[in-house]
């Protein structure tokens, strides 16, 4: 040990002591970044270029590798990052991808609807905002990204759940409340699977107040290459300006736009395959 109380490859004392909750956390993410910079690392070049105790090394990947972040080859003991690690990582892309590629589409659509245009993923049973264009009008929607809300009182909710089988559907939401917003709000199962019928027949879907009184909302779903759903656009507006008599043309609009950025994108609607 020298006299700054390290031992062999830089290690405080009593590294191997039980570090607390965060300290593993941040250990974990610098090893999952040090195997990723890697073409493959063995234990004993982690240990070594992270400084930390073999044991330590090999406790850490362990748990990463129980969670799918890296995995290890048994002929060569070489550490790479996992699959989990990849879906992440492109899941980061893709969704940049999305909110750059869905920018002036976004635009377009608030211009001309006079309405604030957004676009969402759902994410486990819940819709997640990941941009928008606010309307110009004193009175108007506003979506934080990174927001969540119900897919089942959402109008981008129930525009992707429209494109899924009913069986996925009742998969996803039978053992869950829906909760109950407005007197409008379709929180039966029964409830919501009859207007889903109804948005698959028209192409687009409506949020008639049903999160949020005086509040509407109109989406339609956007693909990919493989005409699976990936996300939603849509647009939000005071009750007042999106009237019914405005539904009839303001639909077939969205549902024009969520068509041509499913194109920009490089997918395609499911029948069109």
């Amino acid at each position: 040990m020298d006299g700054n109380g390290r031992g062999k490859r830089g290690r405080k004392a009593g590294e191997n002591a039980a570090p607390s909750s965060v300290q593993v956390l941040d250990r974990s993410l610098a090893l999952l970044t040090v195997v990723a910079e890697g073409d493959g690392s063995t234990l004993t070049q982690l240990a070594d270029e992270t400084g930390m105790a073999p044991s330590t090394v090999h406790r850490l990947l362990t748990t990463l590798a129980g969670h799918g972040m890296v995995m290890n080859d048994p002929d060569s003991g070489a550490w790479t990052v996992g699959l989990k690690a990849f879906e992440i990582g492109n899941a980061y892309l893709r969704f940049r991808k999305l909110g750059t590629i869905s920018r002036p589409f976004l635009k377009g659509l608030m211009e001309e609807s006079g309405e604030t245009a957004n676009i969402g993923i759902e994410e486990g049973g819940d819709v997640v905002f990941i941009s928008q264009v606010e309307s110009h009008a004193p009175m108007r929607a506003f979506f934080r990204p990174g927001r969540r809300g119900p897919v089942h009182a959402s109008g981008i909710g129930k525009a992707i759940l429209s494109t899924w089988s009913d069986k996925d559907i009742a998969q996803l939401l039978g053992g869950r409340e829906l909760v109950h917003f407005t007197d409008k709000t379709r929180d039966t199962l029964p409830a919501l699977l009859k207007d889903i019928q109804e948005i698959r027949h028209r192409g687009w879907s409506v949020d008639d107040e049903e999160h949020t009184l005086g509040m509407r909302c109109v989406a339609a779903p956007i693909f990919n290459e493989y005409g699976e759903t990936i996300a939603g656009i849509s647009i939000s507006g005071p009750s007042v300006r999106v009237s019914d008599e405005k539904l009839s043309t303001l639909g077939p609009i969205v549902r024009e736009r969520a068509d041509a950025l499913t194109r920009a994108m490089g997918g395609k609607r499911p029948e069109e395959l």
